[in-house]
């Protein structure tokens, strides 16, 4: 078959938009003749609305949608980029060509040269591959493992992926293991994916000890391009909060779902984060440790050369996500609104259910 552009990809996913809504939009619902759901990264409401009946072109053409909250519009290309969180257009096209049960297009003679010569471990390409062959967190064990850590607002979190067998080799002199893990997206300003990082779950269930996390030395590793960049959610713009692990700053967004954040993955990498030409106020999330404590100092050093106001909040126990477990999201929200500058409460931070 010929190589299918854009175009005709998107037609074939309108003659199918409700399987396409019912599979990357499952927390809406139908409703007549449109799909309803919160937006296009699949959060569950119903601001953004997707027709499901129509013309193949021109006004009221089905797979079309917009979002009344926002403005955004668009067709189902956009809706499968934005909620499995893909970068590139290839690899749009790739889920869609999967979704349809169409061949893929047969590479460039230069590609099928660059298969003979594996993509190096640890690279950014390796990342790459990794992230463009998982799948979204939706009904995973991934999503079961954030809930049982008290993280239950999934919104924007299309830098995240499940892979039910990723490798794990202990160290070069043992054979390699797979596992299931959870595959977050490390991005540049720009936002292209320069790197990733694995934290391989445990299918048995979830262990008071290891938290869910695979019963081996390392559940968690990083590869790729990572100096300067980080696991985003949402898009930085005048305000930004930045902090080292992921389950932290799911946390966070826990009470402050709207402020866009960052996980950099380590104290070192927190003390090196870029920071956007927009940026004008840094929320530091701080882990209570000499490591947590050093990235902090190097980080409010940074920003202050950069005219940026640093704001550090501390947990009141180990970090933030022990203060959710263990204390409870109203907490939680307590504990930051004491610390938040006060037009950033009003702005930021989510109503106690």
């Amino acid at each position: 078959m010929s190589r299918l552009d854009a175009s005709e990809l998107a037609h074939r996913l309108a003659r199918n938009a409700e399987a396409v809504c019912r599979h990357y939009l499952s927390n809406g619902h139908r409703e007549g003749r449109y799909w309803m759901v919160g937006d296009v990264r699949n959060t569950p409401g119903r601001s953004m609305f997707v027709r499901l009946a129509g013309p193949e072109s021109g006004k009221g053409a089905s797979g079309k949608w917009t979002d009344a909250a926002t403005g955004e519009h668009g067709d189902l290309l956009d809706v499968i980029r934005e909620s499995c969180g893909l970068l590139d257009f290839a690899d749009v096209a790739k889920e869609a060509r999967a979704f349809l049960s169409l061949p893929q297009p047969e590479p460039p003679r230069d590609e099928r040269r660059h298969a003979l010569h594996p993509t190096p471990t640890g690279s950014s390409e390796a990342a790459q591959r990794l992230f463009a062959m998982s799948r979204p967190i939706h009904g995973t064990l991934v999503e079961a493992y954030l809930r049982r850590r008290g993280i239950t607002s999934l919104h924007g979190t299309g830098s995240l992926r499940f892979h039910p067998r990723c490798y794990y080799r202990p160290d070069e002199h043992s054979a390699t293991e797979t596992w299931p893990a959870m595959i977050a997206a490390v991005t540049d300003l720009d936002g292209r994916l320069t790197g990733a990082h694995r934290t391989w779950l445990d299918p048995e269930g979830f262990d008071p000890i290891r938290l869910g996390k695979a019963p081996i030395d390392t559940p968690r590793r990083a590869m790729g391009d990572l100096l300067g960049h980080a696991v985003r959610f949402g898009v930085a713009g005048d305000v930004m909060a930045g902090g080292e692990g992921i389950e932290t700053m799911l946390s966070l967004r826990m009470a402050l779902p709207d402020m866009p954040m960052v996980a950099a993955l380590s104290a070192a990498h927190l003390s090196a984060i870029l920071f956007a030409d927009t940026l004008r106020r840094l929320y530091i999330a701080r882990d209570d440790d000499p490591a947590g404590d050093g990235a902090m100092a190097a980080l409010i050093e940074r920003a202050s050369d950069d005219g940026i106001e640093a704001i550090v909040l501390s947990p009141r126990l180990g970090d933030f996500n022990e203060d959710l477990r263990m204390l409870g999201p109203d907490a939680l929200r307590a504990n930051l609104r004491a610390q938040l500058a006060s037009r950033d409460v009003t702005r930021f931070m989510a109503e106690a259910a």
